[in-house]
């Protein structure tokens, strides 16, 4: 290939590196800015109590918060993984690319770096870790298949078990190097290095299972069995999954793919230009084919996305690339000034919105915590969901742990609280939404129900005193028990933290 005329490259670079310093100064200031969401206070709190694993997935996000915890507490700190890795990425990308088309690399990489996600996302999930591992693992994955490299497979295979510590979405980045080596000629198949890479990240996957055997097989449970109850034939949910790819993608790309298919066919005898297309279209043929039952979130494509940019920079042109770069200019500047403007309104502006009392628990939870003041050293603090809990831990400093039933999802709080240890005391209920006395009265000698209002949101305390272990046991944690922890009769049995805190003469329920 011949590289593009130097002013086109010259040119491009600029725009690069101006997008670059621009999307990471509002990435700083809106990590700076916006409050901290339930579900990054919750994996904070996996870095609070650092562990070999945690409820709903691999550990890597909470050992990654709890070294950055030794740093601040600042928003802006512990969200410097997911404020960088966009930028590190698109250079990785261009440093990558550039020895084909210089032009064409600094293109690619600026249309990954203008994708509205890359642009606004500065939420820190289980998601970060498990991008740069996958990326990075596939990187070396196609470097071994240009040097034939023991070393860079076995690296490659490394950092795909550092992904699957991360999110067990790292094994679709496994199967798409299956399917990559099963579309190639039989003479040309290399089962070896396809070996390596399985054999390199097994030990990671070895040190999951163990800690799933010792943990009630909680990893599995949640992934597998307790987080599918909305689960069931939908025509609403594939639609939105073909939503979620054209916001995540670039329309534009993609429609430039599928018109010069036949013309770009002869590029896929290039194993690189194979690979890197295959490494996106095969998970996503997976979640689309899981899309009429299951509900696809929008940050499960995010490990697929480079993977795209990479691809089109080798199938299409410099100038195809450009539009691209137009279309998704243009959507980003809407994200953009819509974040502004409505960060400069008041919070009372969004009053009749039925998620209002939501916005002000986490806009100004410091002055909802001040309500909770007369109560401390009184009561024990609870709320009756996990986002508020750790959102108000977070804010407070202070752990709110989880009194009722709550949901599926979350559930890391089974491990840290134990309600043995609150027999006897009182306990304060935080809510959003009005309570019925009747769910509390059976566990407490005296409840007492009381409401305030902040910024025009209604708040709720549940004030329970003498809490009632032995009923609250039967009641609430046998039925989480027969529901949460009902452990496949396939697996060995190893040790269950709640079964043997809670039950200890009776084991853990199968399914």
């Amino acid at each position: 290939m011949q590289n593009s005329s130097a002013p086109a490259a010259v040119t491009m670079r600029a725009a690069f590196y101006v997008t670059l310093l621009l999307t990471l100064a509002f990435k700083f200031w809106l990590a700076a800015a916006l409050p901290m969401t339930g579900d990054e206070a919750y994996f904070i709190y996996w870095g609070v109590y650092p562990d070999y694993g945690f409820y709903d997935h691999p550990p890597m996000i909470g050992w990654i918060l709890a070294l950055l915890l030794h740093l601040s507490r600042a928003e802006w700190v512990l969200r410097l993984p997911v404020i960088l890795l966009p930028a590190l990425m698109a250079l990785a990308m261009l440093q990558y690319l550039r020895s084909e088309d210089e032009s064409r690399a600094y293109v690619a990489a600026l249309a990954f770096l203008l994708l509205p996600a890359n642009v606004w996302n500065v939420l820190i999930t289980t998601d970060t870790p498990l991008v740069l591992f996958t990326f990075l693992s596939a990187l070396c994955f196609a470097g071994a298949l240009r040097r034939q490299s023991q070393m860079l497979y076995a690296a490659s295979g490394a950092l795909l078990g550092l992904a699957f510590l991360s999110k067990y979405f790292a094994v679709l980045t496994g199967f798409a190097y299956l399917v990559f080596v099963l579309s190639l000629p039989v003479a040309r198949r290399n089962w070896r290095g396809l070996a390596i890479v399985v054999a390199a990240a097994l030990p990671f996957a070895a040190f999951n299972a163990w800690w799933n055997y010792e943990n009630c097989w909680a990893n599995l449970m949640f992934n597998v069995y307790n987080r599918h109850d909305d689960a069931g034939w939908s025509l609403k949910t594939p639609l939105l999954f073909a939503l979620s790819l054209l916001y995540m993608l670039s329309p534009v790309a993609l429609y430039q793919f599928w018109r010069g298919r036949i013309e770009s066919a002869p590029r896929l005898a290039d194993p690189r230009t194979r690979f890197f297309m295959l490494a996106w279209i095969a998970p996503l043929v997976v979640f689309a084919l899981l899309s009429p039952v299951k509900q696809i979130g929008l940050h499960w494509l995010l490990s697929f996305v480079p993977f795209f940019f990479i691809a089109a920079a080798l199938v299409l042109s410099a100038g195809q690339l450009k539009k691209s770069v137009f279309f998704l200019s243009a959507v980003s500047a809407i994200h953009l000034a819509a974040i502004v403007g409505a960060s400069l309104l008041p919070i009372e502006t969004w009053k009749g919105s039925r998620i209002y009392d939501g916005i002000v628990f986490h806009v100004k939870t410091a002055e909802l915590l001040q309500r909770l003041e007369p109560y401390a050293g009184n009561y024990e603090f609870s709320a009756d969901g996990f986002s508020p809990a750790v959102t108000a831990s977070y804010a407070s400093g202070r752990y709110f742990f989880v009194f009722g039933t709550a949901s599926s999802h979350a559930r890391h709080d089974d491990v840290l609280t134990d309600f043995r240890k609150l027999e006897g005391k009182n306990i304060l209920v935080l809510r959003k939404n009005p309570p019925n006395p009747a769910d509390y009265s059976p566990y407490f000698g005296k409840v007492e129900i009381r409401q305030f209002e902040l910024y025009g949101a209604a708040f709720y305390l549940v004030l329970g005193q003498g809490f009632d272990y032995p009923k609250y046991r039967e009641r609430v944690l046998r039925p989480l028990r027969d529901r949460y922890y009902r452990i496949p009769s396939y697996l060995p049995r190893g040790h269950c933290y709640f079964c043997e805190r809670y039950f200890p003469d009776e084991p853990c329920p199968s399914r």
